[in-house]
């Protein structure tokens, strides 16, 4: 089920009929060729592309250098239903590209769900040094001050103790998170200027207008969790070792799956909202939408649309700069690979076994 904002909540406007435009259906600009072409800048070419099947990713403009926003689609002659099967599935994600390890968390959390959320060697090695402002892994000033504290750095077994020091912090954020909702996301204090992880995520979210109004109901699920309407989602937590940047990354996230109530088209939408990571993002949210194809009824298809964004901290001035350019073409590739993986998958699923159940 693997997470910005501004472009991304636009794809809502694929899953709803224009609301009062007073235009017949029929004269109405085909989605989501439209949605390609005036949100996206997707020429003719690269549209026909994606109808053809090709897995298309490309980086969209930000309004600043720490925001990356990524655009991604493809062509899946399967059933939308397939889809959402599938990214509910931990083993065949683990099997992704750019997924090093990647676990389910209990209901209710339990700490033995974190047995193999490990620390890298390097960010052991970083930790001991670690103060407020100053500190390669991304943590609140408790968090270092608490490994500094609890932690024998000179015993043998050193690395165990970091690592079980921080499985019971990630539980306990978890916890936190479920009573308080973004308030109780923290602050990240490991550079010179604090992240406050529910201000950040709530500023790439107002950047859009669409999602409000489209998609009201996940919109106020992921501003306003636990105390939202939760009616048309389904939501679960996860942890994962990604590497899809500069070096091996731990997060903790939020899988909601939304699914609108109309059954003439029903509207798919998986968010995936971080909590926390570990390197890189200070607040990120992936958001994928299934558009089924109705101009070819007899050959079942759907388009697959993914966006990722996210806010990172060292993209600005001339290092950052250089860092920024690997991290989103980097980020661009490995969308393209897991667009094209999750086609073939699908689509051999759907010749070897029929209709999805």
């Amino acid at each position: 089920m693997y997470g910005r904002i501004a472009k991304v909540v636009l794809l809502a406007l694929l899953l709803s009929p224009v609301i009062g435009s007073g235009i017949p259906s029929s004269d109405k600009p085909a989605e989501p060729d439209k949605f390609f072409h005036e949100f996206i800048g997707l020429n003719d070419g690269q549209i026909r592309e994606i109808r053809e099947g090709k897995a298309i990713a490309k980086i969209l403009d930000s309004p600043t250098a720490d925001q990356v926003f990524v655009f991604g689609a493809v062509y899946i002659s399967s059933a939308p239903e397939r889809y959402l099967k599938f990214a509910s599935n931990i083993d065949e994600l683990r099997k992704l590209p750019s997924y090093i390890a990647i676990r389910k968390f209990s209901d209710p959390p339990q700490l033995s769900d974190l047995t193999d959320f490990t620390l890298d060697k390097q960010d052991f090695k970083q930790l001991k040094n670690c103060k407020p402002g100053h500190c390669e892994v991304q943590l609140p000033s408790e968090a270092m001050e608490e490994f500094l504290r609890s932690v024998n750095w000179s015993a043998a077994d050193a690395n165990d103790q970091a690592d079980h020091l921080a499985q019971r912090m990630a539980l306990q954020a978890l916890l936190n998170y479920e009573q308080g909702g973004n308030a109780a996301l923290g602050t990240y204090r490991d550079k010179n200027h604090p992240a406050v992880v529910a201000e950040t995520f709530a500023s790439l979210l107002s950047r859009s207008k669409a999602l409000p109004v489209y998609l009201p109901e996940l919109h106020e699920y992921l501003l306003n969790y636990p105390k939202a309407d939760s009616g048309n989602i389904h939501s679960e937590f996860y942890w994962e070792k990604v590497n899809f940047g500069l070096k091996p990354t731990l997060r903790m996230v939020q899988a909601i799956v939304y699914q609108g109530n109309s059954p003439e088209r029903p509207a798919y939408a998986v968010a995936v909202k971080q909590l926390y990571a570990s390197h890189y993002f200070e607040s990120a949210l992936d958001l994928t939408v299934c558009v089924k194809d109705d101009e070819h009824p007899d050959h079942p298809g759907f388009y697959l649309i993914t966006m990722k964004g996210s806010q990172q901290a060292g993209l600005t001035g001339l290092k950052g700069g250089i860092v920024r350019k690997v991290a989103v073409d980097k980020t661009r590739s490995s969308l393209e690979k897991a667009l094209a993986s999750i086609k073939q998958k699908l689509e051999s699923q759907a010749q070897s076994s029929g209709p999805p159940r």
